[in-house]
């Protein structure tokens, strides 16, 4: 582990020269998928990357952030959902919360959590809701531990092209 200063953490939007490292993050905690580290760079530099990235910067209800101390370290997206439920209340989704390994256990991930908090907030979400991976039992434990409840069971269906 690298120590670190949570005082020395900056949240930003993310930028196009920072998809590569987004998506490196991404796949760094995939585990189940397990990739060597070319690999991942190779993946990584693939143009779908940047084209999605292009759409999410286009639109009003799609944020998507790192943490960085000197370099990235953290990733999250934070997509602005209205709806219809408890009178019109807006819901916050966030998505896609990885932090690299040798930064894990240092509070980045708190800091990134609070950050994507206090932004809905200030969109006038009333809710924010996130998933996780059932394997990742460290990550569930870590967000109880912020205050989120493990409310409802959650559904993927995989539309394959």
């Amino acid at each position: 582990m690298i120590p670190i200063n949570n005082d020395t953490i900056k949240i930003r939007r993310a930028q196009p020269e920072d998809v590569a490292r987004i998506v490196e993050l991404i796949m760094l905690g995939a585990a189940r998928d397990a990739k060597t580290p070319h690999e991942i760079a190779v993946e990584a530099g693939h143009p779908a990357y940047r084209e999605a990235f292009a759409e999410i910067a286009k639109s009003p209800h799609n944020l998507l952030f790192v943490a960085e101390r000197g370099v990235v370290v953290g990733t999250y997206q934070l997509t602005l959902i209205p709806g219809l439920v408890a009178r019109g209340r807006k819901r916050g989704k966030i998505e896609s919360v990885h932090v690299a390994p040798e930064y894990r256990g240092q509070g980045i991930g708190a800091v990134m959590m609070r950050h994507a908090i206090d932004t809905a907030k200030a969109q006038g979400i009333g809710l924010v809701e996130l998933t996780s991976d059932k394997a990742r039992t460290d990550a569930h434990r870590f967000y109880v531990n912020l205050g989120f409840a493990q409310s409802h069971e959650g559904f993927k269906f995989v539309i394959e092209p």
